[in-house]
C-alpha cells in the first residue's frame, strides 16, 4: 500500500518561506506525476505545483508561479516545494497526491481526482 507523508508545515509572517516536503513509501517503482494542493477553508482543492516522473516537467498555478519551486529526487522517494515570499492568501492545508507509476508521458494532472495516492496534510499559515 502506498503511503505519503507531508512536513515542513507551520507558521510564518507574510514574506518568508518554507519547505514543504513530501515522502513516498512506494521504493519498487517511481511515481508518475506528482502535484500539490492546498484547501482553504470554505474554498474548493487547488492545484498549486506539479512534477513529471523525470523531474523535466513542471506545472504551477498562476498564483504560485515565480515563488513556489517544486522538484523531485526519485532515489530518495521525496518531492519538494520551496515556498518563498509567503501571502496570507497562501494559508491553507497543502497536500501531496501521486499518480500510478504505471501511467506514461508526460503529463501533470491539474484535478485532484486524477490522483491515485495521498498525504494528509500539513498546515500552513501565513499572518501579515
Amino acid at each position: 500500500q502506498v503511503q505519503l507523508m507531508e512536513s515542513g508545515g507551520g507558521l510564518v509572517q507574510a514574506g518568508g518561506s518554507l519547505r514543504l516536503s513530501c515522502v513516498v513509501s512506494e521504493r519498487t517503482f517511481s511515481m508518475d506525476a506528482i502535484a500539490w494542493f492546498r484547501q482553504a477553508p470554505g474554498k474548493e482543492e487547488e492545484f498549486v505545483a506539479g512534477i513529471s516522473r523525470s523531474g523535466r516537467s513542471t506545472n504551477y498555478a498562476d498564483s504560485a508561479k515565480g515563488r513556489f519551486a517544486i522538484s523531485r529526487n526519485n532515489a530518495r522517494n521525496t518531492v519538494y516545494l520551496q515556498m518563498n515570499s509567503l501571502k496570507p492568501e497562501d494559508t491553507a492545508v497543502y497536500s501531496c497526491a501521486a499518480r500510478s507509476p504505471f501511467y506514461t508521458g508526460d503529463y501533470v494532472p491539474l484535478k485532484y481526482n486524477e490522483y491515485d495516492y495521498w498525504g494528509q496534510g500539513t498546515q500552513v499559515t501565513v499572518s501579515s
